[in-house]
């Protein structure tokens, strides 16, 4: 007989979904600019707080960078549009990675990343853009701008994370985002280079 051994019940089974549950849950799990007690990493709470401070700032900086990669490749135009059009969009594709490095790294480290686009929009220190597209040397200086602050940055998490023994958050700053970033200054500013176009010298 289908079905023997089976509890029988007439009540009908609820499979609505759980809306609105924010509502019913003011307070979060951990919040914003703290670190939790649970990961055993051998690092201080107040090494992990510091670093995780300092890595939100990169994350956010290293957000908007990536999004000026992408408004930049949808943007630009003129005789040296495919190269530069390819160029934003392999960079735009290289900082998406970084920007889950950063964020994964401040996960490891009990922290709580920073996400939202109206927050990294409030936590930046990259000068926003204007909507309008612009020429091309006014572009790349942009991004070459942004590249500088998040270079600076680097080599201040970098000492900053030497000094504490944060060894992790060290190797990140050096070995992913500032090698990836200075690679990336060198693509891009070779593009401001005054050289003809169509004729030698």
């Amino acid at each position: 007989m289908e079905g023997a051994g089976l509890p029988q019940t007439n009540a009908a089974v609820n499979v609505q979904p759980l809306l609105n549950q924010q509502l019913k849950a003011p307070e979060p799990i951990q919040r914003f600019g703290t670190v939790s007690q649970r990961l055993p990493v051998v690092l201080t709470d107040e090494v992990r707080l510091d670093s995780v401070n300092m890595l939100n700032q990169l994350l956010a900086d290293t957000m908007v960078l990536r999004d000026l990669y992408k408004k930049s490749h949808w943007q630009v135009m003129g005789p040296t549009f495919y190269q530069l059009h390819l160029l934003f969009d392999a960079h735009y594709e290289k900082q998406s990675e970084l920007v889950d490095t950063i964020a994964e790294r401040i996960q490891m480290l009990g922290g709580v990343t920073v996400a939202l686009a109206f927050d990294v929009a409030e936590m930046t220190s990259i000068p926003r853009a204007p909507r309008d597209r612009e020429e091309v040397p006014v572009m790349i200086s942009r991004l070459l701008q942004a590249h500088q602050i998040i270079l600076k940055q680097c080599h201040d998490i970098a000492k900053r994370a030497a000094d504490t023994g944060d060894d992790g958050t060290n190797d990140l700053a050096v070995s992913d985002v500032m090698r990836e970033n200075e690679q990336e200054v060198w693509f891009v500013s070779e593009h401001l280079v005054d050289a003809p176009l169509l004729r030698a010298q």
